[in-house]
């Protein structure tokens, strides 16, 4: 960190997550979320964490939410998409989207490797270290979690939970580039608000490690700079020689608008303003 000059690391636990480990994912979230507090705990002002959830029990995984934000400060928490073929929009998700709505936090949608299905019909033929870098870093795991962003909406998330943030990383996970031929769907859709709607209120993005001005020019254009979040890649991707503050001191932008990149935009999505009311799913989730 100091070496590449960040000064806040927010910890999770990388992929594949605990999506597919039935039961044995409640225990594992707890213990995953409990090491993930202790490492902020013994520093503070360097550490930040997003939970894990056990996704594949409904009731379960939004209990943990709640507990990983009121007891152990988590700032959100991260999803991998699917349970088994079981998209993000499918029913399973709706208590954690429910509880992370009442609880105003956000939830990231991190790559998740596609399905065997998928796989063997696109990601297969060039030798094994070839086809699983090709389903994974180069190209699948991009598709995967931007279609998972492009679900949500089609499946009525944001409809139900309007306050709701997602963030995806690597500028937006292909969802930014295929936005003049995404926003087409509104043609046979029957979304109450206009598709771009969403991408501009429920999306922030972030550079995963991307250092392209040109994708940030982009980004800016698309979501505008207060929905942009920096970050790193690590540990899939480091690169010696400070980096990442190199990125963010070379940028053509102004001083508030590189603050609000670098860090106020985060702080900003992660200061919690918790309206008091009537929880969605009562003895699951709200405020205590």
């Amino acid at each position: 960190m100091d070496e590449t000059g960040v000064d806040v690391q927010v910890l999770s636990l990388t992929t594949p997550g605990l999506n597919n480990l039935g039961r044995q994912g409640i225990d594992l979230a707890r213990r995953a979320n409990d090491l993930l507090a202790e490492a902020v705990a013994t520093n503070p002002s360097r550490f930040q964490a997003m939970a894990a959830l056990p996704s594949a029990k409904a009731d379960a995984a939004a209990l943990e939410l709640q507990r990983s934000i009121n007891d152990l400060s988590c700032k959100g928490a991260v999803l991998f998409g699917r349970v088994g073929n079981k998209n993000l929009d499918h029913s399973i998700f709706e208590p954690t989207f429910a509880c992370a709505a009442e609880l105003n936090i956000p939830l990231m949608i991190h790559p998740q490797i596609p399905q065997t299905s998928v796989r063997n019909s696109y990601y297969t033929g060039f030798g094994a270290p070839v086809d699983l870098a090709l389903s994974s870093f180069a190209l699948g795991w991009h598709f995967e979690a931007g279609v998972q962003f492009v679900r949500l909406i089609l499946g009525g998330v944001f409809d139900r939970y309007p306050t709701l943030q997602v963030i995806l990383g690597h500028w937006g996970e292909l969802v930014l580039f295929y936005l003049e031929r995404l926003v087409m769907l509104d043609r046979a859709s029957e979304l109450q608000r206009p598709f771009i709607e969403y991408v501009r209120n429920n999306l922030y993005l972030t550079a995963s490690g991307m250092f392209s001005p040109s994708y940030l020019q982009q980004a800016i254009d698309t979501v505008g700079i207060d929905r942009i979040l920096f970050s790193t890649d690590y540990p899939y991707q480091y690169r010696p020689g400070g980096d990442a503050r190199r990125f963010i001191d070379g940028l053509d932008l102004d001083d508030t608008s590189k603050a609000k990149f670098a860090y106020r935009n985060w702080e900003n999505l992660t200061a919690r303003r918790v309206e008091v009311r009537p929880p969605s799913h009562p003895g699951i989730c709200g405020e205590r």
